[in-house]
């Protein structure tokens, strides 16, 4: 009796290494671009297996570049490749790899903070929220300069079933700054906790993968480099829209070293400012005189549903920024001292905001 057929997983054909690839290109770096270029192979695989088993998945790779990271994705079983390149230099390579993966990798010069993800790939690919992640990842070695931006977009897209998360739960395995990538995964109470720690753990389980020392990229970055792991919850921690949450705890955070409370304050304005964080403290049942480290996510949901709760009664609320109203303040006062200057009484009170209370 024959012995069954073992199935075989498609495999790169011989082609020039990265490397070779840079110099036949005459590629470099762009500093201005935070570029830089991954040619360990092994390390390459390693980021890719973060993943999860790629066996026909359909994946989606940000900035490829020379395309280390692409034939570790290609080599992984998947179905297809889609990838999305901004520098048109690293297209004729990226062709290259296309041709030697037929039918396989399609590429996409243009910019992935504009591309439609959501138009990438087909329906059939879509799972229902509430079940398993479909098989379709992002993965991308991100470029610093652009990476905290993208991954903030891509939480939005999370709140709002939107982008790449219209096919379902769809997981990302991406590159940042190690210190970056250690705020995304930091416990409560951990120097490191941040906006971005509560931002992408209210919405997903982030996982710190492993690091990569600066050294094993051309050119050498100052800094080492984690990889994340994304899986989006099938329910959000905090059941709010996505602008008010990201309100307030980016208000919450912007003074990380002194009580909550001051955080809070800078939602609502001078006139009533005392008064409502007391209130908002007291609705949600926080300690006001915790730092904002040391916030639990269900603490902060606390907080923004008593904030959702003022919106609804104020609803320009939600508008209010206490930087605005302070450029206002300082607008006027320096209006009132040209007055001064050239008439012995003011003209008239300059005119301000509308406040909310």
């Amino acid at each position: 009796m024959a012995a069954p057929a073992k199935l075989a997983f498609f495999r790169l054909p011989p082609l020039p290494t990265v490397g070779e690839l840079i110099k036949l290109y005459n590629l470099r770096a762009e500093k201005h671009l935070s570029q830089n270029f991954l040619l360990d192979l092994r390390l390459t695989d390693k980021i890719v297996r973060q993943a999860g088993s790629l066996k026909d998945a359909h994946v989606c790779e940000v900035g490829p570049g020379p395309g280390g990271l692409t034939r570790s994705i290609l080599n992984a079983g998947v179905s297809d490749v889609l990838v999305v390149e901004k520098d048109t230099r690293f297209i004729p390579g990226l062709k290259l790899l296309s041709e030697a993966a037929p039918g396989k990798l399609r590429i996409v010069h243009g910019d992935i903070l504009n591309y439609r993800m959501d138009r990438g790939f087909p329906e059939n690919v879509s799972k229902p929220w509430e079940e398993d992640p479909p098989n379709l990842h992002i993965i991308g070695n991100l470029p610093f300069s652009v990476s905290t931006h993208l991954i903030i977009k891509w939480l939005e897209n999370i709140a709002n079933r939107t982008g790449p998360f219209v096919y379902g739960r769809t997981r990302l395995t991406l590159t940042f700054q190690k210190e970056v990538a250690e705020r995304l995964t930091a416990s409560t109470s951990s120097k490191q906790r941040s906006r971005l720690s509560i931002m992408a753990q209210y919405l997903c389980t982030v996982r710190n993968c492993f690091s990569i020392p600066g050294r094993a990229f051309v050119p050498k970055p100052e800094v080492d480099v984690g990889v994340v792991h994304f899986t989006p919850l099938v329910q959000p921690q905090i059941q709010q829209p996505f602008k008010l949450v990201e309100k307030v705890v980016r208000n919450v955070f912007q003074f990380r070293r002194k009580h909550c409370h001051r955080g809070v304050e800078k939602l609502f304005p001078e006139a009533c400012r005392v008064e409502m964080t007391q209130e908002m403290m007291e609705k949600a049942d926080v300690d006001p005189i915790l730092r904002p480290t040391e916030l639990t996510i269900p603490q902060f949901r606390a907080l923004a549903e008593a904030y959702a709760h003022f919106c609804t009664h104020e609803p320009s609320l939600l508008g209010y920024e206490f930087r605005e109203e302070l450029r206002l303040k300082n607008l006027a006062r320096q209006r009132n001292k040209t007055t001064d200057t050239f008439t012995a009484k003011p003209t008239g009170t300059p005119p301000s905001s509308q406040q909310p209370c």
